[in-house]
């Protein structure tokens, strides 16, 4: 996520909520409590910068969540967000971190992102208007795949 913004990131390489912070954001633990899939939704569209819908990752999470499988989607952007702020992968691996608690991975993902300048809520092209309006660069899109 070159080029966004980045607030109260917290020491380098360090998350700035725990795993288990979930009732700092009370609101959010409430929502990811009843209905994950929104919460993981929302996390997806920043993370994809837009190019995945808040609605298209919320389906897909609640149909493999049916299946009792979701964790294997869900840890793969863990894994982006980490890669963007070069997050280490605490307490765990990302995978186990969402097998044995997905909703509180979930709700650190979303705090996370919210302390580093976005608002998940609003979705990427409410964010990226925000950040235009207030003379921040936000970098284009990336097309998926590798071009010549």
């Amino acid at each position: 996520m070159t080029g966004t913004p980045v607030t109260n990131s917290g020491a380098p390489g360090q998350w700035t909520t725990g795993l288990c912070g979930c009732c700092d954001d009370r609101s959010n633990c409430c929502v990811t409590c009843w209905c994950p899939c929104v919460t993981f939704g929302q996390n997806v569209e920043i993370i994809d910068k837009g190019t995945t819908s808040c609605a298209h990752a919320g389906v897909i999470y609640y149909c493999l969540a049916h299946v009792c499988c979701a964790c294997v989607y869900t840890c793969t952007y863990r894994t982006k967000l980490r890669a963007y702020f070069s997050l280490p992968e605490d307490p765990c691996g990302d995978c186990l971190v969402h097998f044995c608690c997905l909703p509180c991975a979930v709700c650190q993902e979303y705090r996370e992102l919210k302390s580093r300048g976005f608002d998940p809520s609003q979705g990427w092209m409410a964010n990226a208007q925000k950040w235009s309006q207030d003379g921040v660069t936000v970098p284009p899109p990336i097309a998926p795949g590798m071009t010549r």
